[in-house]
């Protein structure tokens, strides 16, 4: 079976960090373009980052550049995102989903909606 599992959230203050893992059972990671979305309460959910089929491209929506860092670990068959300068704004759930196939146009084809396989989130909290 398939799967996605994030760990790694938490309460943490502001200016903390936390580092969020994506791990896949059941197939490879590295044949997927992997995504990172959050939701807040009573928000849309917003793309957050993205790293294409074997790390050949990364984005960042606006909000995080220069304090989130998308990575892969091929032999872990995971993802990580390290969040650092962390502000109450990213509190929300945290999800992870992996999309199949050609290498999308954008990270935007995943962050709205076009995955085969997503996580079941990790609440991260960025309070005093």
């Amino acid at each position: 079976q398939p799967q996605l599992v994030e760990s790694g959230g938490g309460l943490v203050q502001p200016g903390g960090s936390l580092r969020l893992s994506c791990q896949a059972s059941g197939f490879s990671l590295d044949w997927y373009t992997v995504a990172w979305f959050r939701q807040a309460p009573g928000k849309e959910r917003e793309g957050v980052s993205c790293i294409f089929t074997r790390g050949t491209k990364i984005e960042y929506t606006d909000s995080v550049k220069g304090r989130f860092t998308i990575s892969r670990d091929g032999a872990a068959n995971t993802v990580f995102l390290q969040m650092n300068s962390l502000e109450p704004e990213d509190t929300a759930v945290y999800y992870c989903a992996a999309l199949a196939g050609p290498v999308p146009s954008s990270c935007t084809v995943v962050w709205n909606g076009r995955f085969n396989h997503r996580g079941q989130g990790t609440q991260v909290t960025v309070s005093s």
